[in-house]
C-alpha cells in the first residue's frame, strides 16, 4: 500500500468548447499538471454547470453554437452564483473577434488558437492567484465588518448604560444645589465640589452623545433630507448650551432671517452645538460670537459663525477635524477632540464642506456648506 500523499489539486477549470479534439489536448495537459478540469460543449450547459460546481476559471470559446460565447459570458456575469469566476476567451487566430466587447462583458482575458501551453499555463496561474486573494481580501472584509457590527453594538450599549447614571447624577447635583443654601452647607468649598460634579457630569454626557453621534453617522445610510428651520435649531442648541452660556456670560448674536438650506435637523443641530461650545470655551473673555449665512454659488449656503478669541497658529490650523485632538495649551477649557471631527463626517455626508479663517489675535471664523433649497 502506498504511503504517498496525493498531489493536491490546484484548482478546477471549466472549459467549453464544442471542438472534442481542442478539449482533449486542454484536458489531458491541465490534469497533467494537477488541474481538476470540467467540460462543457456549449453555453447553456456551461452556464448551468458553472452555477453548481463554481469553477475556479472558466476557459470559453467564442465561437459556437447556440448562444456564444459572448452571450454566455454575459449571462455568467450577471448571475450572483458565478459573476466572480474569471472567464478567459479562446479564439482562433483566422477569427476576428471584437476583443474589447469581451472585456466590457467582463472577460478578464484573451488566449488565441492553437493554444500555446506555457502560455494558458502562466495565465491560469496568474488569475488563479488574483482570485485567491480576492476571496481572501472578501473574507477579511467580512470579518472586519462583523467585527465593527459587534464593536458598534458594544459601545452603544456601554454608553447608554453610562448615560443614565450619569443623568441621574447630574440631576441629584443640580437639586442639591437649589435646594442648599450656602450657609446650610459645612463649607463654600462644598458648594463649588457639587458645582464641579455637575459640570463633570454634564462634560460625560457630551463625550457620550459624541461617540453615539459618530457611530450612527458612519454606520447611517439613509436619513431624511428636509428644508432646515436654522432659526429654531439655534434655539434648541442654546437651550442645550444655557448652563454653559450662563457660566462663561457669552453673548451670542444671530441674523434676524436665514436662508433655507436643506439636511437633516438632528445632524445640523449636532454642528451647530459643537461650533458654538467650541466658540464659548475658546472665545474671549467673555465670549462674543456671531453668526451668519451667506449664498456659496448657485447651489450652497456658507454658514458661519465667528469668535473673539486669540485665534489659531499655522501649526494648530492642520491639526483641525482631527479626532481626539485638542489645540488649546493645558490653561485652556479642554474639550474630548471629537467635535469638529463629527462635523466634518456630518456635513460631508450631507454633500458640504467644512473650514475655517483665522487670523492670530482677531479670533476665528468656522464654516460649514449645506445644498440650498431649490423650487
Amino acid at each position: 500500500m502506498s504511503t504517498e500523499n496525493p498531489t493536491p489539486i490546484k484548482g478546477t477549470i471549466l472549459i467549453v468548447d464544442d471542438i472534442p479534439a481542442n478539449v482533449s489536448v486542454l484536458y489531458d495537459f491541465l490534469a497533467q499538471h494537477g488541474y481538476k478540469v470540467l467540460v462543457a460543449q456549449e453555453g447553456q450547459r456551461a452556464i448551468q454547470k458553472a452555477e453548481y460546481a463554481q469553477p475556479d476559471l472558466i476557459l470559453l470559446d467564442v465561437m459556437m453554437p447556440g448562444i456564444d460565447g459572448f452571450e454566455t459570458c454575459k449571462i455568467l456575469k450577471s448571475k450572483p452564483e458565478t459573476t466572480d469566476i474569471p472567464i478567459v476567451f479562446m479564439t482562433a487566430l483566422a477569427e476576428t473577434v471584437d476583443k474589447v466587447k469581451g472585456f466590457k462583458l467582463g472577460a478578464a482575458d484573451y488566449l488565441t488558437k492553437p493554444i500555446q501551453h506555457e502560455e494558458i499555463l502562466a495565465r491560469i496561474t496568474t488569475h488563479l492567484n488574483v482570485r485567491q486573494l480576492q476571496k481572501q481580501l472578501q473574507t477579511h472584509t467580512t470579518e472586519l465588518e462583523k467585527r465593527n457590527l459587534e464593536l458598534d453594538a458594544f459601545a452603544r450599549t456601554v454608553a447608554h448604560d453610562l448615560k443614565n447614571p450619569l443623568n441621574a447624577v447630574i440631576g441629584y447635583t443640580e437639586m442639591l444645589i437649589s435646594e442648599c443654601s450656602l450657609d446650610q452647607l459645612p463649607t463654600a468649598d462644598m458648594q463649588e465640589t457639587l458645582h464641579l460634579v455637575e459640570k463633570a457630569g454634564r462634560k460625560m454626557v457630551s463625550i457620550i452623545e459624541a461617540l453615539l453621534l459618530l457611530a450612527g453617522v458612519s454606520k447611517q445610510t439613509q436619513i431624511e433630507i428636509r428644508p432646515l428651520d436654522m432659526a429654531l435649531i439655534i434655539v434648541q442648541v442654546e437651550q442645550r448650551l444655557a448652563y454653559l452660556i450662563k457660566e462663561c456670560q457669552a453673548e451670542i448674536r444671530q441674523p434676524v432671517t436665514w436662508p433655507t438650506a436643506i439636511g437633516y435637523a438632528p445632524w445640523v443641530e449636532e454642528i451647530w452645538a459643537n461650533y458654538l461650545s467650541n466658540g464659548i470655551k475658546y472665545g474671549g473673555k467673555p465670549p462674543y460670537l456671531e453668526l451668519g449665512a451667506n449664498q456659496e454659488g448657485k447651489n450652497m449656503i456658507r454658514f458661519w459663525i465667528r469668535d473673539n478669541g486669540q485665534g489659531l497658529s499655522e501649526e494648530a490650523q492642520k491639526q483641525l477635524f482631527t479626532p481626539f485632538t485638542r489645540l488649546h495649551n493645558k490653561d485652556s477649557v479642554e474639550g474630548h477632540g471629537l467635535g469638529l471631527s463629527i462635523v466634518q463626517q456630518v456635513v460631508e455626508k450631507l454633500g458640504g464642506k467644512v473650514g475655517m479663517e483665522t487670523t492670530l489675535g482677531q479670533g476665528c471664523l468656522f464654516y460649514f456648506t449645506l445644498p440650498a433649497e431649490t423650487g
